[in-house]
């Protein structure tokens, strides 16, 4: 880890690469769950429903790319293997639905674990590491979640 002169503690930095890197893997399991139904999805919806997962995994990488650089910005590293990623997620992989339906509900519960977690996780930069411009990221990052579990909430 650099050193970086951010006016937070070396352990406060460490301690929030930890948590950016657990974001970062639970971010990647939800991206390849949403590609992988993108992928396969079937039924009477699957254009519209092709189009709108691809949408939804578009978005995770783009959340995926902001929390690694945020973790590079505090003097860390971003993880990068699937190792790394499935020890560290907080999310859990799940076998393939097979029906639209259920895909839809999967990728609900999932945003929904994260926008909890992330709750957590802001509040603990805020209070714990005197972090706010990283809580602030975190918040961000669980509105745009919030929004995508609004948007597939509306399928149901």
């Amino acid at each position: 880890m650099n050193t970086c002169n951010l006016g937070l503690s070396q352990k406060a930095l460490k301690a929030e690469v930890v948590l950016l890197n657990a974001i970062l893997s639970d971010e990647t399991v939800l991206y390849i769950k949403t590609l992988n139904y993108h992928w396969n999805v079937e039924g009477p919806h699957f254009g519209e429903l092709h189009k709108f997962f691809a949408a939804q995994y578009e978005e995770v990488a783009d959340i995926m790319d902001a929390v690694a650089e945020r973790a590079r910005a505090l003097g860390g590293n971003a993880c990068g293997s699937m190792k790394e990623f499935l020890s560290l997620a907080r999310l859990k992989e799940s076998l393939s639905a097979a029906h639209a339906k259920a895909m839809i509900q999967n990728l609900l519960l999932d945003h929904e674990a994260l926008i909890k977690t992330l709750r957590k996780d802001l509040e603990k930069c805020a209070t714990h590491y005197q972090d706010l411009g990283t809580s602030d990221f975190l918040t961000g990052m669980m509105e745009k979640h919030e929004k995508m579990a609004w948007m597939l909430r509306a399928y149901l």
